[in-house]
C-alpha cells in the first residue's frame, strides 16, 4: 500500500470540527492554542461555539480548516507517526495546499496561519462583494466547460476554476459572465449548473490584486524543502523546491485547481490510497469518481485515527 496525505478545501468546514480531537489529545489542542495566538483571535471559539455564517468567512475557514488538518497529524505524530512514514507524497485542494505543505514541514504552524488569514482577506478585498460568483457545472466534460466559458464572456471573466472530477467542474468569474455560462452549459447538456454560496470569484484572474499580495507575504516567510514533495494544484505534478512552491502558491490564487489531473498523478506515481486529512469527505468522494481503483480514507475524530493506526 502506498498512500498520498490529501487536505481538503474550503466548503468542508463545520462548526465543531476539530473539537474531539482537541478534547481527546492534547498535541491537537496545542495546534489550536498556536493558531488563535499566531492571528491574536479566538478563532477556536469561531469553530466551536460560533455560526455557521462567521466561520464560512473566508478569513476564519481557511485557518480553520488548516489547523483541523494539522491538529490530526500532531495527533499522528504523538502517537510516532511522521508524515515521512506515512507518505509518499502530499496535496491539498486550494487552500488544502498551504495545510499540505505545513503538515510536510514547508511552513511553520503559525506562518500557515497568518497565510491562510492574509489570503482570505486579499481575495475578499479583490473583486467587491456581489460582482463575482462561482458554480458548479455537472455533467459536461473540462473541455465543454472551457467552451461554455468563451462563450459565454462577452467582454467579462469567466474561466474553469475547478477541475474537480470527470463531469464535476467549477466556473468563477463576473456574476454576470457566471450566470450566462450555467445557460449555455445546460443547453449543452449538462445536467445541473448552480451557483454557489461563496463571497468571492475564487481562482480566476479577477483574484490579481490578491495574488499580489500573497506573493509580498510570501517573500518574506521562511519556506523549507518539505520532507515529501507536495503535489501542485496548478502543475498536476510534484514539487520540493522552496522557491517553486512560493511561486506556484501565487500563481494558485488566480489559476485553475487541476484537483482530477493531481488525483491521476498520484496514481500514476503508484499511490493507491488516498488519506483525507481534515474536516469533511469531500476529497474522499471525489477520489471514488475520479479513479475506483483507489482507496479513500478520512481522518477527522479520534475514533477515525485509532482505527486508522491499527491498521497499519
Amino acid at each position: 500500500m502506498t498512500r498520498a496525505l490529501v487536505f481538503p478545501g474550503q466548503g468542508s468546514q463545520f462548526v465543531g470540527m476539530g473539537k474531539s480531537l482537541a478534547d481527546a489529545e492534547p498535541a491537537a489542542k496545542l495546534v489550536f492554542e498556536e493558531v488563535d495566538d499566531a492571528l491574536s483571535q479566538n478563532l477556536s471559539k469561531i469553530m466551536w461555539e460560533g455560526s455557521e455564517d462567521d466561520l464560512r468567512l473566508t478569513e476564519n475557514a481557511q485557518p480553520a480548516l488548516m489547523a483541523t488538518s494539522l491538529a490530526v497529524i500532531r495527533t499522528l505524530e504523538a502517537g510516532g507517526l511522521m508524515v515521512e512514514s506515512l507518505t509518499s507524497h502530499v496535496a491539498g485542494h486550494s487552500l488544502g495546499e498551504y495545510s499540505a505543505l505545513a503538515a510536510a514541514g514547508a511552513f511553520s504552524l503559525a506562518d500557515t496561519a497568518k497565510l491562510l488569514k492574509l489570503r482570505g482577506q486579499a481575495m475578499q478585498r479583490a473583486v467587491p462583494v456581489g460582482e463575482g460568483a462561482m458554480a458548479a457545472i455537472l455533467g459536461l466534460s473540462l473541455e465543454d466547460v472551457g467552451t461554455v466559458c468563451t462563450e459565454a464572456a462577452d467582454g467579462e471573466v469567466v474561466v474553469a476554476a475547478n477541475d474537480n472530477a470527470d463531469g464535476q467542474v467549477v466556473i468563477s468569474g463576473h456574476k454576470g459572465a457566471v450566470e450566462r455560462a450555467i445557460e449555455l452549459a445546460k443547453e449543452k447538456g449538462a445536467k445541473r449548473g448552480m451557483l454557489l454560496p461563496v463571497s468571492a470569484p475564487f481562482h480566476c484572474p479577477l483574484m490579481k490584486p490578491a495574488a499580489d499580495e500573497m506573493k509580498a507575504a510570501l517573500a518574506g516567510v521562511d519556506i523549507k524543502r518539505p520532507v515529501v514533495p507536495v503535489i501542485a494544484n496548478v502543475l498536476a505534478a510534484p514539487i520540493s523546491e522552496p522557491e517553486g512552491i512560493a511561486n506556484l502558491l501565487v500563481e494558485q490564487v488566480t489559476g485553475s485547481v487541476r484537483w482530477r489531473e493531481s488525483v491521476g498523478s498520484m496514481s500514476s506515481l503508484g499511490i493507491d490510497t488516498l488519506v483525507e486529512v481534515g474536516a469533511g469527505k469531500v476529497l474522499s468522494g471525489l477520489a471514488r469518481r475520479i479513479d475506483r481503483s483507489l482507496t479513500a480514507v478520512n481522518l477527522q475524530e479520534p475514533a477515525d485515527i485509532e482505527a486508522f493506526v491499527s491498521s497499519l
